[in-house]
């Protein structure tokens, strides 16, 4: 690989990687407030449908982008609605919605299958898009594209350098406390969830309308879970989520380039690889849990020395990675009755 190609898959990455920015983010500021989504495959989806459907026929992206957002919220609504006035469970809720959500999308999309519409349109900045190396990173994208670089640092600072975003952890972790303090737990967490499903719907509008352009049945299938474990894998941290996304990106781009390479290899294997090796990379961060022990190495061979050194040094690194979540995340509240 030439240095102009690795450039090109570089932004590329950033690129391809800003929806799932947008929804791990909305999914984080959700589950902070204390509530799990488990929507997301199917909200994406629908929000996916309906905001490239607007765009047709309105001709206009930009209420395509904000009808998508409104479905994400009124989904949002309703999974507040059922979980925190009704006290059903998130996750039961979660489920049950991303299920209807998925059919719903099959369903009202199925005129728009494989129909050309209306596109983001790309919004080099003009001066910058210029400069050796960075123009081309990160200077040569569209709206969507450049609100992922901004929102990452603007919710990194709201959540841990404002009184409101202090206040928004409390939510997830300690609601009685809040409470105590004069915060209406309930109302802050119905704001929170439709903020993060407004969030979630305009990623799946992103792909619809930017990333994979058009709406064919299940378009996105996937992406939600994928957004989900990327929001575990982040710990619930706005620059660790995005470092998750731009690695699952860089997975995706590193699979399609391998197809020209091994021709001989199903084009499906590589498809499927950047989920397998994504959710793998997880299930290694979960057993990190535990605390590393120190090996016996006065008992280990000094054939395997080094490999049980290597070994130590990576359970670390992955001990270091792993985080517990909120510690309200999922939990009814109830101490706000009159």
């Amino acid at each position: 690989m030439n240095l102009d190609q690795f450039w090109v898959d570089l932004a590329a990455v950033l690129a391809s990687a800003s929806p799932l920015i947008l929804a791990t983010l909305g999914e984080t500021i959700t589950e902070r407030a204390g509530v799990i989504n488990l929507s997301l495959d199917g909200t994406m989806l629908l929000a996916a449908m309906v905001g490239f459907a607007v765009g047709f026929q309105s001709q206009n992206v930009g209420l395509g982008l904000l009808a998508a957002a409104l479905v994400g919220g009124f989904i949002g609504l309703i999974l507040g609605f059922l979980s925190l006035s009704l006290r059903q469970s998130q996750t039961a809720v979660g489920f049950v919605l991303a299920l209807l959500c998925t059919d719903l999308s099959s369903f009202l999309g199925n005129a728009y299958v494989r129909v050309p519409g209306v596109a983001v349109p790309s919004m080099p900045i003009p001066f910058l898009k210029d400069l050796p190396i960075l123009g081309k990173l990160f200077f040569h994208h569209d709206l969507i594209v450049y609100s992922s670089f901004i929102l990452t640092p603007a919710l990194s600072w709201f959540l841990f350098q404002t009184r409101n975003g202090l206040i928004l952890r409390a939510l997830g972790e300690q609601p009685t406390a809040a409470f105590a303090r004069g915060i209406n737990v309930i109302q802050y967490r119905y704001f929170y969830t439709i903020l993060g499903g407004m969030l979630v719907g305009l990623a799946g509008a992103a792909y619809s309308l930017d990333l994979k352009q058009g709406w064919s049945h299940r378009h996105i299938a996937g992406m939600g879970w994928i957004a989900l474990a990327i929001v575990i894998f982040g710990a619930w941290q706005p620059w660790r989520v995005a470092f998750g996304c731009y690695l699952f990106s860089a997975l995706q781009v590193l699979a399609s380039r391998s197809q020209s390479l091994w021709p001989s290899v199903p084009t499906q294997v590589f498809q499927v690889a950047p989920f397998a090796l994504m959710l793998g990379f997880l299930v290694l961060v979960n057993l990190s849990n535990k605390p590393p022990s120190t090996p016996r190495e006065a008992q280990i061979s000094l054939r395997w020395l080094s490999l049980a050194k290597l070994m130590l040094l990576m359970q670390g690194l992955l001990h270091s990675l792993a985080a517990s979540p909120p510690a309200a995340l999922g939990k009814p509240f109830y101490n706000d009755e009159p």
